[in-house]
């Protein structure tokens, strides 16, 4: 594979790693792994994609460095450890690949699918960073569900500290094992453990929250605006819930919800009509310009 670089990795272990997706998450995803020493691949659904994830995260490590948490050597050397590539054929070499697409079960399984043909290495792990979709699930679209894992970052993955780790009724001790000493040993992540189900720690208790939120906005009981500064200045959150929903995306925040709900069939996790609508609308948050509250694009 031209403009390859091998990279010596600080775990002794995992040395190259694959990213398939390199939107927000997986970009992040692939950037802490450069920026570890790892020789990082990552694969985007065409070249245009590939040059678009580059970019993504050529310009998060510009960020690091002017704020002064990575010097420009470092940064420039990350960059020179990843390659972008249009084909999932490019991960065939890779001991470690973490899929980070969208949040819909079918399409992550037609990967899984794809990467047990692909990655020629029997002893490589397939790790998924899905929020609430079961690992049993695409586990079971391969041929080797003992080496499948949950490896759930959480954004910005270069500034946020935690990953969980789930494991399905097939994950082995061994890759288990493996994953921990990437996380922790590598990427300097702190790790957390969950059983396959919906939503794992974080989410399942974060969900519902998010919800009550925009419940609460829904039925005109205080504004966006109101809830947010209510929870930031009254319990201390860095973050109100709404700006949290558009920070981590309302389409994702819904799809989470929905496995949620269809896992437990508790209302407290039911996507409530208006974060339903304002998907089908695009108000997605953040990354759309608008959602709870509108936000410059430029």
């Amino acid at each position: 594979m031209s403009g390859d670089v091998r990279g010596s990795g600080s775990s002794g272990g995992i040395s190259r790693v694959g990213v398939v997706g390199g939107g927000q998450m997986g970009a992040g995803i692939a950037e802490v792994c450069a920026r570890a020493g790892l020789d990082t691949v990552v694969c985007e659904a065409d070249a245009t994609a590939a040059r678009a994830a580059r970019d993504r995260v050529a310009q998060s490590l510009d960020r690091a460095v002017r704020r002064g948490k990575l010097e420009q050597s470092a940064a420039r050397d990350a960059l020179d450890r990843m390659v972008f590539t249009g084909s999932l054929d490019d991960l065939a070499d890779r001991q470690l690949v973490v899929e980070a697409v969208v949040e819909n079960a079918e399409a992550k399984a037609e990967i899984f699918a794809a990467l047990d043909k692909i990655v020629e290495d029997p002893a490589a792990v397939l790790a998924t960073n899905t929020s609430s979709i079961p690992v049993m699930r695409l586990g079971m679209a391969t041929g080797r569900a003992d080496r499948v894992i949950g490896l759930h970052f959480f954004n910005p993955v270069p500034v946020l500290p935690l990953v969980e780790v789930v494991t399905s009724l097939h994950t082995s001790a061994g890759t288990v094992a493996a994953v921990e000493e990437f996380a922790g040993a590598a990427l300097g992540k702190t790790v957390i453990h969950s059983r396959d189900r919906a939503g794992f720690v974080v989410n399942a208790l974060l969900i519902p929250y998010l919800l009550a939120a925009v419940r609460m906005a829904e039925s005109g009981f205080a504004t966006a605006e109101d809830i947010d500064t209510g929870m930031e200045l009254g319990c201390a959150h860095p973050m109100g819930p709404l700006r949290l929903a558009d920070l981590i995306g309302l389409d994702t925040v819904a799809s989470i919800a929905e496995s949620l709900y269809d896992e437990f069939r508790e209302p407290l996790y039911a996507p409530p009509p208006l974060l339903q609508r304002m998907v089908q609308a695009g108000l997605l948050g953040r990354k759309a310009g608008r959602g709870f509250h509108v936000y410059d694009q430029g």
